[in-house]
């Protein structure tokens, strides 16, 4: 088993989700993991429900757009516990129109929430990573770090810009023992997947069953959704890994929709 014990994670858009399930298996490693979330009584929930099966965990407020908000969270993680040893950018959102459509203002709330997000916490987690000399930061990406699809031009956009900044905080940190690394899912079944099933079935004019079948997992090589503890896996081995060796890079988690 993969351990963290007595390291402090922070994991954005931990309440649920990816996020919740990656925070889940930090802690059973021996992580201190830090619930970092919009919704405030949400976090509070998840992290008490850790807490009482003997795990320990913390809930800060964090909208990721708003630097005050990023800047005031991992000081009090810092307050509270003096380290953090890894951080998982989660924190996502899903909106889809076609290019000529695209509300500008959706287009800009996409951005900031995958890219600013990534990078405000990245810059804040990253003083006290340098001072402890090492450090794991894990950005969540996806197929479209890789791929495009139709209708996600400001999801494709942003979670190809992940790579761009993992590879550049990999040659800024690696001499600081600092990590940097991008986990690349396929179609997870959480609410954000779950939504937008009806929603593509409108705008493309088929059924939800279709969107499934022949959008989703058309390019898989077994027809299956990638699933949370999937995710989890491969971020633990991400956050654990004991060789510095390990950076800059990304792992796709698609059942083969996207291979390299």
């Amino acid at each position: 088993m993969h351990s963290l014990e007595g390291q402090v994670a922070i994991i954005t858009g931990a309440a649920s989700g990816i996020g919740r399930e990656i925070a889940k298996r930090f802690c059973a490693a021996g992580a201190i993991a830090v619930i970092a979330d919009l919704a405030l009584p949400a976090a509070e929930a998840t992290a008490a429900e850790f807490e009482a099966q003997g795990h320990k965990a913390m809930a800060v407020a964090m909208d990721v757009t708003s630097e005050e908000q990023v800047n005031a969270g991992i000081a009090a993680v810092l307050a509270a516990y003096g380290r953090i040893d890894v951080l998982v950018s989660n924190a996502g959102i899903q909106i889809v129109h076609p290019i000529e459509d695209f509300p500008f203002s959706d287009w800009k709330k996409m951005l900031a929430i995958h890219l600013d997000g990534a990078f405000l916490t990245t810059k804040a987690v990253l003083p006290a990573m340098y001072a402890a000399g090492h450090g794991s930061v894990i950005y969540i990406g996806s197929v479209h770090s890789k791929e495009a699809s139709v209708l996600k031009s400001a999801y494709v956009t942003a979670k190809h810009g992940l790579l761009g900044l993992c590879r550049t905080l990999a040659k800024e940190g690696g001499k600081k023992g600092v990590r940097a690394n991008v986990v690349c899912p396929g179609f997870v079944r959480t609410p954000l997947v779950e939504k937008q099933i009806p929603e593509q079935a409108q705008a493309l004019g088929i059924t939800e069953e279709q969107v499934i079948k022949n959008v989703m997992l058309k390019e898989t090589v077994d027809g299956e959704f990638t699933t949370v503890d999937d995710v989890a896996d491969c971020v633990l081995f991400f956050a654990s890994a004991r060789s510095k060796a390990l950076t800059g890079q990304s792992i796709i988690v698609s059942h083969g929709w996207s291979m390299e």
